[in-house]
């Protein structure tokens, strides 16, 4: 089962935060993410995180490209509602291929806990 990790930079820490909470469950998914989010996550834990580009440079609709195949089934995705991103189309259409596919997604601490929880347990069941 694989999930997304993404962070907008005011959010990055909030991210790496989370995910270190909850290194143990995230561990039994194959993990991918974009670029700094990605790196600095696997830096700062023991997870392992297949980097794609970062968000402006293409990352989210490389991330959005995995929805239609069902490659992916749960995106954790710190957004940062207070800044302005140059690739806000990209992120747009990303939520959008999220809401079609019917893809779990979080964009805040307490979301990604909930979906988190709901895959660990849709884990178990399979």
């Amino acid at each position: 089962m694989k999930v997304a990790l993404v962070a907008h930079d005011n959010m990055k820490d909030s991210l790496i935060a989370f995910v270190k909470e909850n290194e143990t469950r995230l561990e039994k998914f194959e993990l991918t993410g974009t670029g700094t989010t990605s790196k600095r996550i696997m830096a700062e834990t023991n997870l392992k995180v297949l980097g794609l580009h970062s968000g402006p440079l293409g990352g989210d609709q490389e991330i959005g490209a995995l929805i239609p195949s069902r490659a992916l089934q749960g995106i954790i995705f710190f957004r940062d509602p207070l800044t302005a991103q140059a690739h806000e189309p990209d992120v747009n259409a990303l939520l959008r291929l999220c809401d079609v596919y019917n893809v779990p997604l979080a964009t805040n601490f307490s979301s990604a806990e909930a979906i988190l929880d709901y895959l660990c347990k849709k884990l178990e069941t399979e």
